[in-house]
């Protein structure tokens, strides 16, 4: 099965997870998506694949479906709720982070397996992940504030053009900022662009694909209510 068939299945699958959390427990599971969202996008993203011709890391999936869940929150519940869900996302990228390097601190046992790939995993450069934490919370938050300004301008109408505007400008924003954060003056300017651009790409797909399933988290959080 190709990368591209696989990659449009894992989409689905977030997008179906995020409806079904969303039918059983309501906001409380949209907020307990996003720390899963999050620690899966940096553990998927140690590994690099081909897709549609470029390379690229894993991860751009699962870390898109965190704006779809704020995009979600913004419209049902309100821009006080998304902004919670950027801050329990922020925390758990924070959490996830330092614990799993002190956890790489103790001395294996002789018979351990594992080390080695958790180091490949989890110690992560201060570099990067200060561009991550930057990234996310410059992103995400633009997100809510943007979302919220285009449905203010919109009269509430026209859902598709406030989850795509806001939801493309922020990935835009995220791509470029923890692009030039970890990566610049380590490799040619032109390598920068070609890194922003495929990441973007790619999310720009997921982000256009999400919109049918913000209509339907409109429709399961009407009948909540």
């Amino acid at each position: 099965m190709s990368n591209e068939i696989l990659w449009f299945a894992m989409m689905l699958l977030n997008f179906g997870c995020i409806m079904a959390i969303y039918r059983l427990w309501g906001k409380q599971g949209l907020l307990c998506w996003i720390p899963v969202s999050v620690i899966l996008a940096n553990i998927q993203v140690v590994k690099m694949v081909s897709l549609f011709g470029i390379t690229s890391t894993l991860g751009n999936i699962v870390y898109a479906s965190a704006f779809l869940v704020t995009d979600i929150l913004s419209e049902n519940h309100g821009k006080e709720d998304a902004k919670q869900a950027v801050y329990i996302g922020f925390f758990s990228l924070i959490a996830m982070t330092i614990i799993m390097n002190l956890a790489l601190w103790f001395t294996p046992h002789p018979d351990d397996f594992a080390q080695g790939a958790l180091n490949t995993i989890f110690k992560l450069m201060p570099r990067l992940a200060l561009a991550s934490f930057m990234a996310y919370g410059a992103s995400q938050l633009h997100d809510v504030w943007a979302f919220h300004w285009w449905k203010e301008r919109t009269g509430g109408r026209l859902l598709w053009l406030r989850n795509n505007l806001s939801t493309m400008v922020s990935q835009a924003l995220d791509s470029v900022i923890f692009t030039l954060v970890a990566f610049y003056g380590t490799v040619p300017t032109g390598v920068l662009g070609e890194i922003v651009l495929s990441t973007y790409v790619l999310k720009f797909i997921v982000a256009a694909c999400d919109t049918p399933f913000v209509y339907w988290a409109r429709k399961i959080g009407g009948k909540r209510t």
